[in-house]
């Protein structure tokens, strides 16, 4: 296993214990570098949305177990927040979650005349997703699907 996948594995672990206590679900967790700088990115949700004390707090217990542990040798910043409303689907966590909500598909190129459809997701695997739409289920190739997001209703 690569460093990074490592990192944010045990970061996953250490997670768990503070979500479950604060009721939220991790979204996804990923280590990166951008320029000279290393980020431990954290996404936390719940029902009714993450707000900046959430985000603080898990910032908190967190930080104290990756110090105690000292996981990550080189200097970081760690960011805890929300995904966002329009949140991009990319891990099959993230798709697992999100079963049921309404998402947005972007193609590649034109499918049925489209580069874009939307509907609800209703089920995913390695290969396709599944919308429903008003017109019935769809079954769409991943490899054409250049995103999906969950629906933003305003």
């Amino acid at each position: 296993m690569a460093k990074k996948e490592a990192i944010e594995k045990r970061c996953e672990e250490l997670l768990e214990p503070i979500l479950t206590e604060f009721g939220f679900e991790l979204w996804d967790v990923g280590y990166v570098k951008e320029g000279k700088e290393y980020y431990l990115r954290v996404f936390i949700d719940k029902e009714g949305g993450i707000n900046i004390d959430d985000c603080v707090d898990v910032s908190r217990r967190l930080s104290d177990l990756l110090d105690n542990e000292d996981l990550i040798e080189e200097a970081y910043i760690l960011e805890v927040s929300s995904p966002g409303l329009g949140r991009k689907l990319v891990k099959d966590r993230e798709f697992t979650l999100s079963i049921g909500r309404d998402v947005d598909v972007k193609f590649y190129k034109p499918f049925d005349g489209s580069k874009e459809t939307s509907g609800r997701l209703a089920a995913f695997d390695k290969d396709t997703i599944t919308i429903e739409t008003d017109d019935g289920q769809r079954s769409l190739n991943r490899s054409d699907i250049a995103t999906v997001k969950l629906s933003v209703d305003f």
